[in-house]
């Protein structure tokens, strides 16, 4: 019997989902049978080899786990752990506190709030990646970190937070998206993307 095509459940804009969309293209939501793959309701969620998981980084470890070409966790211990490092410190520490669902309930401050969480974490973040890059987050290799960074920038940038400060994270982000899979991952190159934004 053939393996059935992987369903991704996404949404253009978001950051969560652009992490997941690195790794295999696509993506569609169908809110009608969303909430029983992921009761949380959150994008992604990633229907896969018989099961159904959400949340991005554990999305990203299974096609890891599975599907390691290419490897997005190096081999080395103290390089792996630096890549999950980062990448905990945007997802966990940077990301939520922007979130939709957060924003929402700030009203009028929303883009003042969103701008200092994201300016907070990246001020961490600059330091941090002064230590462990090379041409991405960590040397010179793509990985789970270069993932998550790249659309928390673009979040940063729709949110318009004054990228002056962040060279390193601004040179990584810029080498990133030259690359053809953060291209046609991009929010404006989505099936779900609004004409107006599309590219």
């Amino acid at each position: 019997m053939a393996s059935e095509k992987p369903i991704l459940y996404s949404y253009f804009r978001s950051s969560c989902s652009w992490r997941v969309r690195l790794l295999k293209e696509g993506g569609q939501q169908f809110s009608a049978e969303f909430k029983a793959v992921n009761p949380m309701q959150q994008v992604p969620a990633l229907k896969i080899d018989g099961i159904a998981l959400s949340q991005s980084l554990a999305i990203i470890h299974y096609l890891e786990d599975t599907r390691p070409n290419p490897r997005l966790l190096p081999q080395d211990p103290k390089k792996r752990a630096k890549v999950r490092m980062i990448a905990d410190h945007i997802v966990s520490g940077i990301q939520p506190l922007q979130n939709q669902s957060i924003l929402k309930q700030m009203g009028e401050k929303k883009m003042e709030w969103a701008q200092n969480c994201i300016a907070s974490g990246f001020q961490a973040l600059e330091q941090i990646l002064q230590h462990t890059a090379g041409c991405y987050c960590v040397g010179d290799e793509v990985s789970m970190a270069d993932l998550c960074l790249v659309p928390q920038v673009f979040n940063a940038e729709r949110f318009k937070v004054d990228m002056g400060p962040y060279p390193t994270i601004t040179r990584i982000n810029k080498a990133l998206l030259e690359l053809e899979a953060f291209k046609v991952s991009h929010p404006s190159r989505q099936p779900d993307t609004p004409a107006e934004l599309r590219a």
